[in-house]
């Protein structure tokens, strides 16, 4: 498994925004969405591409198309806020849902709602800004495989070195695309220095 983090200036701009607790829930959503663009442009740099041929004005000229056709399953619902980069970029793009709830006790996740497209042969690009522990995307990674993918991809924002742990352990085959790679978890599982809980602050509720 390969974690890949995010050189761009920009991207470390914007999470300086994400992390700032004084940070309104506007700008917060629009610094998350132009985040996630890069990280969907970063991700998906080494998609299958096949040679073909098209028409210019002028002539005819060798060209590079993509080979695969994609999926985004963000996981609710903080995932949501990293779904529209995805459609703009790639217009023809399928996309599944997937609903895991973490109990604050235990951290660990159960899910409450699955809605898959066809996968088979389809690059299965899977959305959570938070790799906390690492349970939710793993559940999440299961269920899209068994639908048999091309590949499968994750992308988050923050990552925490247990989540990734986890994720080495059940999906060494699937690499990770994150803005930043943080120091820990605390006692409540909650990412060190982490930007708080991400789906309060993108849709208010804190």
């Amino acid at each position: 498994m390969s974690v890949h983090v995010s050189t761009h200036p920009l991207a470390h701009h914007l999470l300086a925004n994400l992390r700032n607790t004084s940070t309104d829930p506007q700008t917060f959503r629009r610094s998350a969405k132009i985040l996630s663009t890069i990280l969907a442009l970063e991700s998906t740099v080494t998609l299958p591409v096949k040679s073909s041929q098209v028409q210019t004005p002028l002539e005819t000229t060798d060209s590079i198309t993509l080979r695969t056709p994609l999926a985004v399953i963000p996981i609710l619902r903080a995932g949501l806020s990293m779904l529209e980069p995805f459609l703009e970029l790639f217009p023809d793009v399928a996309v599944g849902y997937v609903g895991l709830e973490r109990d604050e006790k235990t951290a660990k996740a159960s899910s409450y709602y699955c809605k898959l497209p066809n996968l088979t042969e389809k690059v299965a690009i899977v959305v959570d800004p938070m790799l906390a522990t690492g349970g939710s995307a793993s559940q999440a990674i299961k269920l899209v495989k068994a639908e048999s993918p091309h590949s499968v991809i994750l992308v988050s924002v923050v990552a925490a070195p247990e989540g990734v742990a986890k994720m080495n352990e059940d999906h060494p085959d699937v690499p990770i695309y994150v803005a930043a790679l943080d120091r820990e978890l605390n006692d409540k599982k909650y990412i060190l220095p982490g930007l708080g809980d991400y789906g309060d602050r993108l849709f208010g509720t804190l």
